[in-house]
Order: structure tokens, then sequence, then C-alpha cells
């Protein structure tokens, strides 16, 4: 898999609007970013190569939803860490929860597939995803993550992302062990 040299600069050319509304959100909230562009990543298996060329563990940030639904959840936990469902929803105390189907990532987060990340929460106006933290990701420094494209990939300081980007946008985590 491709994986360019380390860059701490936002991309000459944007994927769309989104793309270029979280550089933009970064740059406005002076939070400094390290990034690599890549082959598409669409997996947890396909990061490894991201993970050494940014020095980070990258996060696994999923979209699950009720079975009707109606309450939306963006998990994030360790890229390492099995998602059990079951696990998850004992830890919130909801009913059981599903992968959101895919059309959802788009309509809430204007994402795609494998590009989940909570700076699309920047998309959520209507705080209709809850955001939901595994409390083990409290104890990195670095906050690894896509930048909302499958291409792109980026390494933030996890007190930047929990004390400047997730407020800006409105969102406060639930914090829980799974």
């Amino acid at each position: 898999m491709y994986v360019s040299e380390v860059k701490t600069t936002k991309p000459s050319h944007y994927a769309g609007a989104l793309h270029q509304e979280v550089y933009e959100t970064l740059e406005a909230l002076h939070i400094p970013f390290e990034r690599v562009e890549n082959d598409p990543a669409l997996t947890m298996e396909d990061c490894a190569e991201i993970d050494r060329r940014l020095q980070v563990k990258t996060v696994k940030t999923l979209l699950l939803c009720n079975r009707q639904q109606t309450a939306f959840y963006l998990f994030v936990t360790p890229g390492d860490k099995p998602f059990v469902t079951k696990n998850f929803s004992h830890a919130l105390g909801v009913s059981r929860v599903s992968f959101a189907p895919e059309a959802y990532l788009s309509s809430l987060l204007g994402t795609v597939l494998g590009a989940t990340t909570v700076l699309t929460l920047i998309k959520d106006r209507d705080m209709a995803v809850r955001l939901v933290i595994d409390k083990e990701i409290l104890s990195y420094t670095y906050y690894g993550c896509t930048d909302s494209t499958t291409t792109g990939y980026m390494r933030l300081q996890l007190s930047d992302v929990l004390e400047k980007y997730l407020p800006f946008t409105g969102h406060e985590p639930t914090y829980v062990d799974v």
C-alpha cells in the first residue's frame, strides 16, 4: 500500500466540500496535524503502514444505530479492539445496536464507508449522532484518524480533539468501558 511521507500542510486539492471544511476547521481552531496521503484504506488492517508512518495507533470509528434506525452512535475505540455489540449496548444501557446502513454515513456525516471520523461531526449540526468514546482512548497522547476520506489519514493531539474540536462541533462525548 502506498503511503506518502508525512506532511504538516493541508492538501493542495480537496476531495470535496467536507474534506475542505475539515482542514479549514483545524486551521481556524489552531489545531496542528501531521498527515499522509495513501491508497484507499478501508479496514484496520489497511492502516498498518499508515500507523507506522505517522507513529500513531489509528482509532476505529463506527456508526451504529438501534433497530428502528432512530438513534445513532458514533463509537470510537482502539483499532485493534474487537467490537462486540452486546458489550457496547450494556455499557451504554441501550437495546442492541448494529452497524448503521451505509446511506446514513452520507446523510448524517457526509462521508463514505471507511472514512468515518469524529472530524465529520461538523456535518451533524442537528446533533442526530451521539458520540461515544471507549475510555481506553483517553490513555492516548495522539489521535490517529482519517481526514474524512479513505485516502488521507492524520495524527492530532488527543487533547486538541477533546478540548477544541469536539466543543466546536457541540458534541459532548459519553465515555464507556467496553
